[in-house]
């Protein structure tokens, strides 16, 4: 009987300890990205869970709808966050015969945008708290607030973050509306004629120039008339068939166009509009927009 032995040259010896080296190494790494990856779904999930939380905060400040649509029975509130929170935000109030509301854009959105809203609310629920002032007031004192809790003073490196707002305060017994508002402006459509009241070109925050009394617009109104208050993100949105942004006027148009139907009618059709015109693209920014029949 023969016993054969087979000695493979060291060359071959030593490939084959290298392969088996490189799939060591290769199971280390895959072991290395495999943690990564559970670290990573954990910290997103915990993110996931902050923003929830934050998100329900956010809601709690924002007042509840119920009591303005029992003040404006025809009325809509339009409000797409585009993250989980928002920097825009809507904000009413009454007393006795006064009622207050207003649309608000912070700097930026998501979690800043957010922060800076609480901001917001929490100071006009402040200012409110006695009396409903004239609509210039509340954007003066909301300015001033807002610079003091910032810290801004008008230094160069310090930051600029505060918001665009658009603010009415409306006389239900005189049918009196009081409008001002930091760059955003006031839509009010009358027998079929949409008026366009601007906003002051200086935010509610540090300015470039030094600051003065926002401007109080005071309309007469008339049964009939459609009021709307809104932020930028409806009209900046991106879309259509040459991926160009929605703009003033196209919100304009189609405002002037759907002025005959009801309120919530209106809603759905601002909704549709905007989703049609966005298609498959990101939103873009927080929208927000406001609709009243008096």
């Amino acid at each position: 009987m023969f016993t054969f032995f087979i000695i493979l040259p060291f060359w071959l010896l030593y490939l084959n300890m290298d392969y088996l080296k490189e799939i060591a190494i290769e199971k280390e790494l895959i072991a290395k990205i495999s943690e990564q990856k559970n670290k990573i779904e954990q910290q997103q999930k915990e993110l996931g869970e902050s923003l929830e939380y934050a998100s329900s905060i956010q809601s709690a400040l924002l007042p509840d709808l119920r009591l303005f649509y029992k003040i404006f029975p025809d009325s809509f509130v339009l409000f797409k966050p585009r993250d989980i929170v928002s920097g825009d935000f809507y904000w009413y109030a009454r007393k006795g015969c006064r009622v207050v509301f207003t649309a608000a854009d912070c700097t930026g959105h998501g979690v800043p945008g957010a922060f800076m809203s609480m901001l917001g609310i929490s100071f006009l629920n402040e200012i409110v708290s006695k009396s409903i002032p004239r609509a210039n007031t509340f954007l003066n004192r909301l300015r001033e607030n807002i610079m003091k809790a910032l810290h801004q003073t008008g230094e160069r490196h310090e930051n600029k973050d505060g918001m665009d707002i658009a603010l009415c305060v409306i006389d239900l017994d005189k049918l009196v509306m009081e409008f001002s508002g930091a760059f955003n402006p006031l839509y009010l459509i009358r027998k079929g004629v949409l008026h366009e009241t601007r906003g002051d070109k200086m935010p509610i925050g540090i300015n470039a120039i030094t600051e003065k009394s926002f401007t109080n617009n005071i309309i007469k109104l008339e049964k009939g008339d459609l009021i709307y208050l809104f932020s930028d993100g409806y009209a900046d949105q991106f879309g259509g068939p040459n991926d160009k942004k929605f703009k003033h006027k196209s919100l304009r148009e189609l405002l002037i166009k759907i002025r005959k139907k009801s309120m919530e009618t209106q809603k759905k059709e601002l909704e549709r509009s905007f989703i049609t015109w966005k298609g498959d693209r990101e939103q873009i920014d927080d929208v927000l927009l406001i609709g009243i029949k008096i």
